[in-house]
């Protein structure tokens, strides 16, 4: 098990140099440590035949279970950027383009980012909720007592579903958005869907979709990385579980945003 059961408990330090340099220290072992746990968990995926029930279980709470927050919030993603965009391009005479503008930014990042982040809120906290009551009952103890693997056992499961489901939630995020500004560019814009949706069509280009598809791959992997270690390594029982919980939220969504932005400045 990678993941050592000892308290972020030091000695005081008044110094300031010190304070800085034991916070940085402790931030990068926490990093090493969920690399090499999702790591683990990703060499395992060979095994999942083991762990079919599990798996299964968690593709429905990470797919179906979030598909109606991520409709409704795909189609109002959609119609605001629809409706900011429309109303600046109309005094350019330029309204036409408010369909390619809407799928543009739907498959190059909203789409994927929206998905991660609703992802990241319904599935990675529940995850962190659930991994941390294990840690502080001893239940993950249990299984290494077992000879049980806890990264094949518990984060294998979740990382394959993860690895799965996001890239369709990813789709269908998108498309829903899509959808919900093409309902805004005709009935507010005056707009025609012959309009709207040629548009889209003639200036999507076929890297705006495997760029959204790559970056929701690496939003599940910094997902489950983080929510799990964060889940695994909660201490202080009750209060130490939603302690977990919200910071593998906080970092989720932080991690979302920031390798969204890399991926886009990489790719464009």
């Amino acid at each position: 098990m990678i993941i050592p059961y000892e308290q972020d408990e030091y000695p005081p330090i008044k110094n300031p140099v010190a304070r800085v340099g034991r916070f940085f220290r402790i931030k990068m072992r926490n990093l090493g440590r969920t690399v090499v746990l999702v790591v683990q968990a990703f060499m395992f995926i060979p095994l999942c035949y083991k762990s079919r029930d599990e798996i299964a279980r968690q593709l429905f709470l990470t797919g179906l279970r979030s598909i109606g927050v991520a409709s409704i919030v795909a189609m109002f993603t959609g119609m605001i950027i629809c409706l900011q965009s429309g109303l600046v391009m109309q005094d350019y005479g330029a309204d036409e383009m408010v369909g390619a503008l809407v799928t543009q930014t739907m498959c190059r990042g909203m789409g994927p980012i929206m998905a991660g982040l609703i992802i990241a809120a319904c599935v990675g906290a529940s995850m962190a909720a659930q991994l941390g009551t294990m840690a502080v009952s001893e239940e993950i103890a249990a299984l290494e007592i077992m000879s049980i693997n806890p990264i094949r056992f518990l984060v294998m499961p979740r990382l394959l579903a993860m690895l799965l489901m996001l890239p369709v939630i990813t789709i269908y995020t998108t498309v829903i958005g899509v959808i919900g500004g093409g309902i805004v560019a005709t009935t507010q814009l005056g707009s025609t869907w012959n309009i709207y949706y040629s548009s889209s069509l003639d200036f999507l280009k076929e890297k705006d979709i495997w760029v959204g598809v790559a970056m929701s791959v690496t939003f599940a992997f910094v997902i489950v990385a983080i929510s799990c270690y964060k889940g695994m390594a909660a201490t202080n029982g009750a209060v130490g579980v939603g302690s977990a919980t919200r910071r593998a939220v906080v970092a989720s969504f932080l991690a979302v945003l920031i390798s969204g932005y890399i991926i886009i400045r990489i790719f464009y």
